[in-house]
């Protein structure tokens, strides 16, 4: 009789262990799973309320309608997982967007300037970088300075917003390729192919393995021997790389270059990222996770655009949710804090 009974508690006690195990060793996956069941509370409240929500053609719209944004979230997630910030990545859209339209405008083809964007995001990301890892300027300060400077450069190419009448350009989100009712552009593609590199680089390479190692610990891993220095400014160059890819995404979007395109866009970059599970102090977060965080902000737009009501709401909703998630970061480090 007490054999019987010792049995099913002894199996409990080593269910327990093997739980406390795994939640240690994957704690990090906590918030991103969080982030996974948040939306798809979403979309299945959404379905119920409004009955016609979950289709094919709203669901692949809530990727294409955020393709700029996600694929800034890919190169804000590089940049905060190595505990920095960058607050330039909506001042660069904007400035690589006017400055497409504008060198089109001027009778320069498209396979000219899709690189010059490119370069010209990268340049700004490089000029954050050095004076964050050469100057020791505060990321916060450096990416502001950056901010101003695109911003500032976007008004310099034009006051006013350019019209895109460049058919390579506009076909990048023209063009629709469909199945069963589901559609994607080339511009969506775009923002997938993003999101897969950034996987393979921060899940597969050396590369990416430097950067969680400069988020755990940046004394640690000069210790290791791991080319700090080079990896921080890097990072800072792939997120102005993905704003001027997210420059050109959004520009074939509009059909129009806008000089105050992306205002505020930072901030909703960061919200995406943290509502997807990295931790703001670096370290510790996924790419595909920044992915569903940005497709939590874009279900909760079109849930209160469904709603019909003031999309002051979403500024409201997307706030107490990072909040929440701020929250369980703090108590996750906390956590792994103790285990040390």
């Amino acid at each position: 009789m007490t054999t019987s009974l010792e049995t099913p508690t002894r199996r409990t006690v080593a269910g327990a262990s093997r739980y406390r195990t795994f939640m240690n060793r994957h704690s990090s996956l906590l918030p991103t799973f969080a982030a996974l069941v948040i939306l798809i509370v979403l979309l299945v409240g959404a379905q119920i309320a409004f009955g016609n929500f979950i289709t094919p053609r709203n669901l692949s719209s809530l990727l294409l309608d955020n393709a700029y944004l996600v694929i800034l979230a890919v190169g804000m997630t590089f940049v905060i997982l190595t505990g920095g910030i960058d607050l330039s990545v909506g001042s660069v859209m904007a400035f690589t967007g006017i400055l497409c339209a504008k060198l089109l405008a001027d009778g320069l083809p498209a396979a000219v300037v899709i690189p010059l964007m490119i370069l010209g995001g990268a340049a700004i990301g490089l000029l954050i970088g050095v004076l964050v890892q050469y100057f020791d300027v505060q990321p916060f300060i450096a990416s502001l300075a950056g901010l101003f400077l695109a911003r500032g450069l976007a008004f310099v190419v034009s006051l006013s917003s350019i019209k895109v009448e460049d058919p390579a350009i506009l076909w990048l989100q023209s063009t629709r390729f469909q199945l069963a009712g589901w559609y994607i552009t080339p511009t969506g593609i775009i923002a997938l192919l993003v999101v897969a590199i950034g996987v393979y680089v921060l899940q597969w390479t050396r590369f990416g393995r430097t950067i969680y190692a400069i988020g755990g610990s940046e004394q640690s891993a000069r210790l290791m021997g791991l080319p700090v220095a080079r990896t921080k400014v890097l990072v800072y160059v792939i997120s102005g790389v993905c704003g001027g890819l997210a420059g050109l995404v959004l520009t074939a979007y509009s059909g129009a270059g806008y000089p105050l395109n992306g205002v505020g866009t930072e901030l909703d970059t960061i919200a995406a990222v943290v509502i997807g599970g990295t931790i703001l102090t670096g370290g510790s977060g996924y790419v595909l996770g920044s992915l569903v965080g940005v497709l939590v902000y874009a279900t909760i737009t079109s849930v209160i655009s469904f709603m019909g009501a003031e999309q002051s709401w979403t500024r409201i909703i997307i706030g107490a949710l990072l909040l929440l998630f701020i929250v369980v970061q703090r108590v996750i480090v906390s956590r792994a804090d103790r285990r040390r």
